[in-house]
């Protein structure tokens, strides 16, 4: 590549950052941080080449970190596994590390739903109307990121209560037009838990919970959670890179999700 076509792509960060004692998921999901200093790497690592730790340069060795996390921590790819032991009305679900590459990069295509109220189940009427709106016809590879009133709110105390959901009926409509790959900048792609709770209690209706999620039972697509900064984008006009850590036999992977513009 040559230094001008370096210089005139631009790459928009789609992630949050993975951190602890901040409000980004439910207690029990939080994840937990240990940062290990360079002291603590000397005492560490020195003894493996049978030295001590002030014989390494400046008595510093090599700082690292300790995690206890879940893979839906962070910015991160759901696999069909993590909605249902079967997808596509009976085959078996496959994890996060069998989903194709050729699904995690292609056209960019953000439906823009910062309007709706909280707690609010989006419909494929309402995505056909967003799409009209915003003059795009869905193409089979487009990656659909959905702007919701959370996003600006990560790591707030109301962030696990803001947004909107995404329905099993927007979420069949998009997979009928040939999406493999979506995401949203909410904690999930269903609305708040809260609402889906609400939402049960008042109808009866068991099949509510996780109903987005659940489409993937007859369908077969990944969605991304807690993706950022959907605000600085266009509806078009962009690449979409979103390729997930291979965990094998894992419901979802971290994902470093990016837009690349070709300015």
């Amino acid at each position: 590549m040559t230094e001008e076509a370096q210089m005139a792509r631009r790459i928009v960060d789609l992630s949050v950052p993975l951190k602890a004692g901040i409000a980004s998921d439910p207690p029990p999901l939080l994840p937990k941080i240990t940062y290990r200093d360079h002291a603590f790497g000397a005492a560490e690592f020195a003894p493996m080449a049978g030295l001590e730790a002030s014989d390494m340069l400046g008595g510093a060795g090599p700082a690292s970190e300790d995690l206890q996390i879940t893979t839906h921590v962070g910015t991160h790819m759901d696999a069909p596994w993590h909605y249902h032991p079967t997808m596509n009305n009976g085959e078996r679900a496959i994890t996060i590390d069998e989903v194709p590459l050729e699904w995690c990069m292609g056209p960019g295509v953000k439906l823009d739903f910062r309007n709706l109220p909280d707690g609010h189940v989006v419909t494929a009427a309402e995505v056909e109307a967003e799409l009209a709106r915003i003059g795009h016809d869905l193409q089979p590879g487009d990656i659909v990121l959905v702007n919701t009133a959370a996003g600006v709110r990560y790591g707030e105390d109301d962030y696990l209560a803001r947004g909107i959901g995404m329905g099993r009926e927007a979420t069949l409509y998009l997979t009928a037009r040939g999406m493999k790959v979506c995401g949203i900048d909410a904690w999930g792609w269903d609305a708040p838990l809260a609402y889906q709770k609400q939402a049960i209690a008042e109808t009866g209706d068991k099949s509510l919970l996780w109903e987005g999620h659940k489409a993937g039972a007859e369908t077969v697509y990944c969605h991304m959670e807690k993706l950022h900064n959907l605000e600085d984008l266009p509806p078009t006009g962009y690449t979409v890179a979103a390729f997930p850590v291979k965990v094998e036999g894992g419901s979802a992977g971290w994902t470093r999700c990016v837009a690349i513009f070709d300015d």
